[in-house]
């Protein structure tokens, strides 16, 4: 990784202290990898043939398509499509924000259980085979919350975003949180990101393939919980 190729909106003093950090972290990162793209094929394997039940019941359920294809912030501060069963009714990024806040409206009967068991990030499994995410990293978020981020959270953008992590379980509830909020995305970005970034930073200073195994069990832990 070689911070002069950065993109400009990431070059900055704390990008580059965790540039050198990441560097020293190369064979960690390759681990990480190979376990990622193994895992993930491997699952998808094992669980294909639920895939094809949850598909008919979300379109059984409600108009539309099985997949939500909503644009996220990733590496390096690029753009790409996140793979979510569709949980949501059609269109609702169009009539509403893009946080989903305590019981949505939006939120199909289905998608209530989807959202609950956290089912609807397993198609995110297809993002970790074609490289745009890990199993474990930063949460990756949509354009205009990425454009409030300070200087030291642009950093969080040296690397895959995650399925899960440190701070998805910390406020896996948020949803509740910002349902008894005035202006729910006010709160988000001034009270909830803050504490996340916190927790997605310390991820970077401490990259093991048994950290990660770690919170994937953490995770599976506090959905079962």
């Amino acid at each position: 990784m070689i911070y002069e190729n950065l993109p400009k909106s990431m070059k900055n003093e704390y990008t580059k202290q965790y540039v050198d950090l990441l560097n020293n972290s190369k064979f960690s990162l390759c681990v990480k990898r190979v376990f990622d793209v193994v895992v993930s094929f491997i699952i998808l394997l094992l669980i294909s043939p639920f895939f094809l039940i949850l598909a008919a019941a979300i379109k059984i359920d409600s108009k539309g398509p099985v997949f939500y294809r909503q644009i996220r912030v990733g590496r390096y501060n690029e753009d790409f499509k996140i793979f979510k069963f569709r949980t949501m009714v059609q269109d609702a990024d169009k009539i509403g924000l893009p946080l989903t806040v305590g019981d949505d409206p939006r939120v199909t009967r289905v998608g209530h259980l989807i959202r609950k068991l956290r089912l609807d990030e397993f198609s995110q499994l297809l993002n970790v085979l074609n490289g745009t995410m890990s199993l474990v990293g930063p949460r990756p978020e949509v354009r205009k919350y990425v454009d409030a981020y300070t200087d030291e959270y642009m950093a969080t953008l040296l690397i895959r975003p995650g399925i899960t992590a440190t701070s998805s379980i910390a406020f896996k509830d948020e949803d509740k949180i910002l349902n008894s909020a005035d202006n729910a995305e006010e709160v988000y970005v001034e009270k909830i990101l803050p504490p996340k970034m916190k927790y997605n930073l310390e991820y970077m200073k401490n990259i093991t393939l048994l950290n990660d195994i770690k919170i994937m069990f953490q995770t599976v832990g506090a959905v079962l919980k």
